[in-house]
């Protein structure tokens, strides 16, 4: 079986269940809202493009390099989708990454839990070492929602991948370590008290 298996992990304001192409039509709607994908420094699929990310999603978890999962709210519906990729089955370690979520859930309790439920999920059930998280360096929202979770800087891979217009991107690398969770738990938990 490959590491990590497929899981659903429920909570309050979103579950996260393995995504399929049942989830498409959901987030495409989920795509088109606020026009997400023409956001630069991102990469998020445009409506059209949804149930072929969700083919790419599904072939890297097939080779055992990511486990995608779609993002629902409580009354079932797609707004987003998230990933444990760049997995490391030898020294447990997983990214969290390739996140995007529909424009209206965004600054919500709902990435807040998302983030809580994948970190409890990799350090306390996974046995994780580490997790990691990547974003361009000029995702200044994402590298502030990553610091907020109580993640530190390990560096920047500059010049590091070429986007889809060609350009370089610089990545900047955070990660939490399996020692730091405590603490990291109780700041997402306060956090998510004051969101309910």
């Amino acid at each position: 079986m490959s590491w990590p298996p497929p899981v659903t992990l429920t909570g309050i304001h979103a579950t996260l269940c393995p995504l399929a192409q049942s989830h498409a039509a959901d987030l495409a709607v989920a795509a088109a809202e606020g026009d997400l994908w023409k956001a630069w420094y991102t990469s998020i699929p445009a409506p059209g493009e949804v149930e072929a990310e969700i083919n790419r999603r599904l072939a890297l978890q097939e080779a055992g390099s990511m486990l995608p999962f779609a993002v629902l709210t409580p009354d079932g519906t797609a707004v987003g989708m998230t990933t444990y990729m760049n997995i490391d089955a030898a020294n447990k370690r997983v990214e969290i990454g390739s996140t995007w979520y529909r424009k209206s859930v965004q600054r919500t309790g709902l990435n807040s839990e998302c983030k809580r439920m994948l970190l409890a999920h990799a350090f306390e059930e996974l046995d994780c070492i580490a997790v990691e998280f990547r974003t361009h360096f000029m995702n200044r929202q994402s590298r502030a929602a990553i610091e907020r979770l109580g993640a530190k800087l390990d560096g920047v891979l500059r010049s590091h991948q070429r986007a889809a217009d060609g350009s370089l991107r610089d990545t900047a690398v955070y990660s939490i370590l399996s020692h730091e969770w405590p603490a990291v738990r109780t700041g997402l938990d306060y956090t998510l008290s004051r969101q309910r």
